[in-house]
C-alpha cells in the first residue's frame, strides 16, 4: 500500500497544481480552494506562493491541496473521490495537528477544509471547533446575464494604479500613499504575469462622469467548471450605490464569456451588505459552512 507524503512544491509545479484544482470543481461540489484563490494569493509572487503551498500526494497522484494564507489558516481542498478516505484524512490530520507539525506552529489555527467530510469529523473528534459563518453563494450562467448598468473594462496594464487605488480605499481605508501605491502596483503586475494570469481577468467599473468606483477579479477553471470572484471592492467614497450588485454582474457576464457555467464568490455571513449585494446580483445563497478552529 502506497503511503501518503507532504511536500512543499517548488515553483515549476505551480501550473500542474492549478490544473488539478480545476478538476476538482464541480457545481454540485463545496466552494472551496480554487484557482483563483492561488491566483490572488501570487501578489506575493510564484516563489511565495509555492512556499505557501501544501500538497498530500499518494505516488504520482495528487489528494490534496492547501494553501497557508497566513500562519493559522490552511485552505484546504481534497480530491472529491477521496473526502471520506479515513487513511487520507489521518494522515492530513497528523500533518496539522501532531506536537511536530509540519504545517501550523503551535497555537490557535484554522483550517477551511469544505468538503472534506472525513478530515473534519476526525478534527472535531480532536476538539476543533467551528469558526465564523461564510456563505457561499453562486450564479447560474446557463442563463442570459443582464447588463450591469455601469460602464465595465477589462483592466490592463496601464490600468493598475486606477484597480489597486479602488481596492486600497475600499479593504484599507487609509491614504494611498506613493510607497503604498509603487508595492501594490508592482503586486499587481506580478500576479498578472504569475503562473495563474491566463485564468484571470481584473475588471474596473466607472461612474457616469468616468471616475473609477469598483473593482474585481475573475478566475476561471475551464469551461464547465464554476469561476470565482476574488476579490471584489467598491470604492469607500462610492459605497451604497448599487455599485457592488453592477460589478458583480459584470464579473457574472465576464466568466460567461470565459465559458463558466457558474460564477461562485463566498462572504463572511456577518457581513449582510455584502451577501445583500450579491444576491441582488442575481447569485443564489448556499448553506452556511463554517471553518473548524483549534484554540491555543
Amino acid at each position: 500500500m502506497r503511503t501518503i507524503q507532504l511536500a512543499v512544491p517548488p515553483v515549476a509545479e505551480l501550473p500542474d497544481i492549478g490544473a488539478v484544482l480545476d478538476r476538482w470543481q464541480s457545481d454540485d461540489g463545496p466552494l472551496h480552494l480554487h484557482i483563483g484563490d492561488l491566483g490572488w494569493y501570487s501578489l506575493r509572487g510564484g516563489d511565495a506562493t509555492a512556499q505557501a503551498l501544501r500538497v498530500w500526494r499518494c505516488g504520482d497522484s495528487i489528494r490534496a491541496i492547501g494553501l497557508l494564507d497566513g500562519q493559522d489558516l490552511l485552505r484546504l481542498s481534497v480530491d472529491p473521490d477521496f473526502s471520506h478516505d479515513d487513511s487520507l484524512a489521518r494522515q492530513i490530520e497528523s500533518d496539522i495537528d501532531s506536537s511536530n507539525s509540519a504545517v501550523f506552529g503551535t497555537g490557535a489555527a484554522i483550517v477551511e477544509a469544505r468538503g472534506a467530510t472525513r478530515l473534519c469529523d476526525r478534527l472535531k473528534a480532536r476538539g476543533w471547533g467551528a469558526d465564523e459563518a461564510w456563505t457561499p453563494l453562486s450564479r447560474d450562467l446557463s442563463l442570459p446575464v443582464e447588463e450591469p448598468g455601469i460602464r465595465v473594462e477589462v483592466a490592463g496594464p496601464d490600468d493598475a494604479e486606477a484597480w489597486t487605488a479602488v481596492h486600497w480605499s475600499a479593504f484599507r481605508g487609509v491614504p494611498y500613499t506613493t510607497d503604498a501605491r509603487e508595492r501594490f502596483v508592482s503586486r499587481w503586475h506580478a500576479m498578472m504575469s504569475g503562473p495563474f494570469s491566463s485564468r484571470a481577468q481584473c475588471l474596473l467599473g466607472y461612474d457616469s462622469s468616468g471616475v473609477p468606483i469598483a473593482v474585481t477579479t475573475v478566475w476561471s477553471a475551464g469551461p464547465n467548471r464554476p469561476g470565482l470572484l476574488e476579490p471584489l471592492a467598491v470604492h469607500r467614497d462610492h459605497q451604497g450605490h448599487g455599485y457592488g450588485k453592477a460589478i458583480a454582474i459584470a464579473a457574472a457576464k465576464s466568466l460567461q464569456q470565459l465559458g463558466s457555467s457558474s460564477a461562485s464568490v463566498c462572504a463572511e455571513s456577518s457581513n449582510k451588505g455584502a451577501v445583500a449585494a450579491y444576491s441582488s446580483a442575481g447569485y443564489t445563497p448556499r448553506t452556511q459552512v463554517r471553518d473548524l478552529r483549534r484554540d491555543s
